[in-house]
């Protein structure tokens, strides 16, 4: 099928999804061309969301409008997407549109989905020709991945080599515990069958992409709540780029939990009711629970304990609670029959108010009849019952006197910001008791408190607050406890408290004289105490590196030290290392190998010449701070008075030779080759070798040809790029032997012997050779 053809064709640079940083501004430019028979109007704008728009400030989207001629171009069109200081790490996304209503109403509007995605600020800014890698799907703080307990989540790591060598790619999860993810690579291709073979690595060609996938399967212990967990990518040709994006993942709560109660004695006469109830939680969530009991009777015939009353449950955790049931009052017992029948139901209460089951189980206890000897008791009942009335006539007559008793502070002496003061007291017969009024002298002023009891027990002593228990409870005998009454005081300082109970007015005659009864007590709010540094300082103010700093320190109160934090840094603000954190418990450092080296006496710790490897060359400023274990927010520090200064190691020419030699005086033949090697030891140095003047490695060798132009002195110079280090430099003087070639000796041919007439009468019987 064709292509339908489109009028407009839009050129958009660059291409694809956009990196940028927080505060960082991204341009984008679009080329319109009008490939229709027609003059138009073209209008280039955005479509966003929210999310978007919080991300670059706009609050509506900017517009450009073009008039192009047939076949014409248009200028290159810039958009600028500022993104926000404070904008979180994420894949965002926006649409372009190019409309033309009015001359392509059939062809337009075009849309070009895009992304902005924005990078964390720990990551290494990206060349062109730097890998890079993207998440799909894609997540922003508005739009998590939910994982589903009952399947993994899976993200696709797209991972494009945009340089031009072979590359390795590995992915890992540094926020994450192991469990929490599996990463699998794409094989190979050259794994062979039946052969086990572990794919660590993703390996791409140069301008190629590539797709590693990566799982998350989090335990099922895992608490309920957003994550977002950081993805780094690691390339084998560049260990120090940092590539770095975010996953943001939602877990939905779930909040299943599984209630039995189990009985164990169910059937009583004088002994209590015992059950057995079992809580798990199956969901994701910390539960804490408040166990309760409620009657299925019109009438509530128990009392009834739970141990313990508070239970706090972690996800996939169990725990179990004993319930008591006590029937009462004693008199509804039954005389005969089946016996009585309780029946109750659990009362459960969370305190965060999370959903609970919808159905909770129930009980029920039977209380056996009475024995037929307690006939017999009843007959002394009824006579004690009339002496009995007796009696209470003669008490309403003379009623017993109201008691105020163990009035005291919770903790006498409390620790300012910790918690208020809280008091507590025991009232006998407290329903003669009118009002209490409670006063305070000391070092904040407080008004007196006034508690009525003319209506009853006042609510702000007999009403519990959500899910708490009431400062009062009437006991039996008219007794009213009151413990854990809150007052307001948290402020340093010394008070007096002091506790008036005053009479009702009744009939004068059988009133008591004395119409009030008060009680004092004293509290003490002392300042909440921290670890401190006294000092702080090194041995000396100057290193080499490779040497070891050592530090001494004096912290007062070092049983209230958590951890001793050390960092450093430089002038210009860089930061020396990773600040070390030292770990104290008790007062006493956690590492075995530093404890010696520090020592307790009168409440204070001295530390002497823990080590610090200098381990990088400059001037430093050092900073140690004591974080207190007791939740105190404030934390001691203390710098060192002057800078340290760590020099580079020194450097040294550990050999140079000619031909293997040293001496430093040679002589060498014309027409032979020198052979010089050198090694020097040191870093952030520049080696020359002289009179050529050319930078050559630390270690190394070079033939040169020996001629009448060989130099007179060669040497080795070495200098300090820092400029703090003497240079060094050795040489030698060469002297050239010129080649001697000996003088050719001209050769004589020897005069022959004259030769005898012909006539001669001697012949020679053979010829005679010429020149022997």
């Amino acid at each position: 099928m064709q292509a339908k053809f489109n009028p407009l064709q839009v050129i958009i640079n660059p291409p694809g999804i956009q990196f940028g940083m927080p505060g960082d501004t991204i341009e984008l430019y679009i080329v319109v061309i009008n490939q229709g028979d027609q003059s138009a109007v073209i209008d280039l704008y955005f479509v966003f969301d929210e999310v978007f728009q919080s991300l670059t400030g706009w609050s509506s989207s900017p517009r450009e409008s073009l008039a192009l001629a047939p076949q014409q171009n248009s200028d290159e069109v810039k958009f600028e997407f500022q993104i926000a200081a404070n904008a979180l790490p994420g894949t965002y996304d926006y649409t372009l549109v190019v409309d033309s209503p009015q001359h392509y109403p059939q062809d337009t509007p075009i849309t070009f989905p895009n992304q902005i995605k924005v990078l964390l600020k720990e990551q290494t800014s990206i060349r062109v020709n730097d890998p890079t890698f993207s998440l799909r799907p894609n997540t922003n703080p508005n739009k998590p991945l939910v994982f589903n307990p009952s399947e993994f989540l899976q993200v696709e790591v797209i991972v494009d080599n945009r340089s031009y060598l072979v590359d390795r790619f590995r992915l890992s999860c540094p926020d994450l515990d192991e469990d929490w993810f599996t990463i699998n690579y794409p094989t190979t291709g050259f794994e062979g069958t039946g052969l086990v073979s572990d794919v660590t690595a993703l390996e791409l060609n140069p301008g190629t992409q590539g797709q590693i996938l990566l799982k998350f399967h989090p335990p099922g212990d895992t608490l309920a709540g957003s994550y977002s967990p950081t993805i780094r990518l690691y390339s084998e040709n560049s260990p120090d780029l940092v590539l770095l994006d975010l996953v943001y993942i939602q877990i939905p709560t779930n909040y299943r939990l599984d209630i039995e109660l189990n009985t164990i004695l169910g059937q009583v006469s004088r002994s209590l009711g015992k059950y057995e109830l079992s809580l798990t939680n199956q969901g994701n969530i910390v539960r804490e629970l408040i166990l309760d009991l409620k009657s299925r009777d019109e009438e509530e015939l128990y009392t009834y304990k739970f141990d313990p009353t508070e239970v706090r449950l972690l996800p996939n955790r169990s725990a179990v609670a004993n319930l008591t049931v006590k029937p009462r009052p004693w008199w509804r017992r039954p005389w005969f029959g089946a016996g009585l029948v309780v029946n109750f139901q659990l009362d459960i209460k969370d305190q965060a108010n999370l959903p609970l089951p919808n159905t909770l189980p129930q009980g029920s206890l039977v209380w056996k009849p009475r024995p037929w000897w307690q006939f017999l008791l009843l007959i002394l009942a009824i006579l004690g019952l009339l002496g009995g009335i007796g009696f209470i006539i003669w008490r309403i007559l003379n009623p017993d006197p109201l008691r105020l008793e163990n009035f005291s502070a919770n903790n006498p002496r409390i620790t300012e910001e910790e918690d208020e003061v809280a008091l507590k007291w025991d009232i006998h017969n407290y329903q003669q008791l009118q009002m209490l009024i409670l006063m305070v002298k000391g070092s904040q002023a407080i008004q007196p408190i006034t508690y009525d009891f003319r209506n009853g027990i006042p609510e702000t002593l007999g009403k519990a607050s959500t899910n708490e228990i009431p400062p009062c409870q009437v006991q039996e005998k008219q007794e009213l406890i009151c413990s854990n009454v809150k007052t307001g005081v948290k402020t340093k300082g010394n008070y007096t408290f002091e506790l008036q109970a005053f009479y009702r007015n009744g009939i004068e005659i059988l009133s008591p004289k004395t119409q009030v009864v008060s009680q004092t007590t004293q509290v003490e709010i002392a300042e909440k105490q921290i670890a401190e540094v006294l000092s702080f300082q090194t041995d000396k103010l100057q290193y080499i590196k490779g040497q070891n700093i050592l530090l001494s320190w004096i912290i007062a109160r070092p049983l209230l030290l958590a951890k001793a934090q050390l960092a450093g840094s430089a002038d210009d603000g860089t930061s020396y290392s990773e600040p070390i954190t030292y770990k104290f418990n008790q007062g006493n450092l956690a590492d075995p190998k530093l404890k010696k080296l520090c020592t307790q006496q009168n409440q204070q710790l001295r530390c002497t010449n823990i080590p610090l490897t200098a381990y990088k060359a400059g001037k430093f400023g050092f900073e140690i701070k004591a974080f207190p274990n007791n939740g105190s927010d404030k934390v001691s520090a203390k710098k060192t008075e002057s800078k340290i200064e760590i020099l580079p190691k020194p450097f040294k020419i550990v050999s140079f030779t000619i031909n293997g030699s040293e001496q430093q005086n040679l002589e060498l033949k014309e027409g032979t080759t020198a052979t010089l090697s050198w090694r020097v030891e040191g870093e952030n140095i520049q080696v020359k070798l002289q009179p050529y003047g050319d930078d050559v490695p630390l270690a190394g060798s070079k033939q040169l040809p020996v001629n009448l132009a060989f130099p007179s002195q060669i040497s080795l110079q070495v200098n300090d790029i820092s400029g703090k280090q003497q240079p060094q430099q050795r040489g030698f003087a060469i002297t050239v032997i010129k080649k001697v070639v000996p003088t050719p000796i001209p050769s004589i041919n020897p005069i022959p012997p004259p030769l005898p007439p012909n006539n001669s009468p001697f012949k020679s019987p053979l010829p005679l050779r010429q020149g022997f």
